[in-house]
């Protein structure tokens, strides 16, 4: 994350020893790693939400193509319905013929 190395610690550790004092310095210590746990985690959760809401998305693609081909097989069936609920036997040439249906070829 920040390349820090041994060393890089060593030398923080002896600056903060100088500065705050053997009596002080585990107490920051303790606060400054409760700190960096705690934002861990929140950038964790963030993480974690982005994610969820991105496969959200790509769920909803699939259902999308699904929807509008269900709305096109229910649009030819009322297509054909309708066909049906308006065949007059009665009339000549009011039958339908075959390839005059429209099947969605």
């Amino acid at each position: 994350m920040f390349d820090v190395g041994f060393a890089e610690i060593l030398l923080l550790s002896l600056v903060g020893l100088l500065v705050l004092g053997p009596e002080r310095l585990p107490k920051v210590a303790r606060t400054l790693g409760g700190l960096a746990r705690k934002a861990r985690g929140s950038w964790m959760n963030l993480k974690r939400s982005i994610e969820a809401e991105m496969r959200a998305e790509e769920l909803k693609k699939p259902l999308k193509h699904f929807e509008k081909e269900v709305k096109s097989a229910v649009d030819q069936v009322k297509s054909g319905a309708d066909a049906v609920r308006n065949f007059d036997p009665t009339k000549p040439g009011s039958a339908p013929k075959p390839g005059d249906a429209d099947d969605g070829k």
